[in-house]
């Protein structure tokens, strides 16, 4: 995963793989198929983990605002990471991929439909708690924050230094007022 993460799926060869694995092309096959299962299978642990991580984050930091608030000023903090210099694997995925293979556009497509809704869940409970305001519609609010995370994953990617990063997340939050 880390791989296929770093480098995308198109410049990952079996030999790189088989290197990062530390396993045989006999044994490789034998539990994979092929690159594109691994993949595939790479995609649904990253899925997994990251929808994880999330609703351990909405319970530890409180569900509502705080938990959104607290998510995207850690943006901010983090912009010297391995994991953020080398943005979202999902998103790396879509623009790697766009609509070219379909099986894998619908495995990002579920993947940010399950994360829009750990995000509107929290939405929907802070306009409960007054902290959003219930004019808002929930479901949108959460898609708009999916796409600012990936906005600004990308800008730290790019290379966006720490203070344009943390602007950049006042202002995505703003929406939420």
């Amino acid at each position: 995963m880390q791989l296929f993460w770093t480098e995308g799926y198109e410049i990952s060869s079996l030999q790189r793989l088989l290197g990062a694995m530390g396993i045989s092309k006999s044994s490789f096959y034998q539990t994979f198929e092929n690159k594109r299962s691994l993949f595939l299978q790479c995609l649904l642990r990253y899925r997994g983990s990251l929808a994880e991580t999330l609703r351990e984050r909405k319970k530890k930091e409180g569900d509502g605002r705080p938990f959104i608030t607290t998510l995207f000023r850690d943006l901010a903090v983090d912009t010297n990471s391995l994991d953020s210099k080398r943005g979202c694997f999902l998103m790396n995925t879509a623009h790697e991929f766009g609509r070219s293979d379909a099986g894998i556009s619908e495995m990002v497509t579920d993947s940010l439909d399950d994360l829009a809704g750990i995000f509107e869940s929290a939405i929907i409970r802070a306009q409960k708690d007054g902290d959003i305001p219930k004019d808002k519609d929930a479901k949108y609010l959460a898609l708009n924050l999916i796409s600012c995370i990936s906005g600004i994953k990308n800008m730290i990617k790019a290379g966006a230094d720490k203070k344009a990063v943390e602007q950049i997340v006042e202002i995505s939050l703003s929406v939420l007022r």
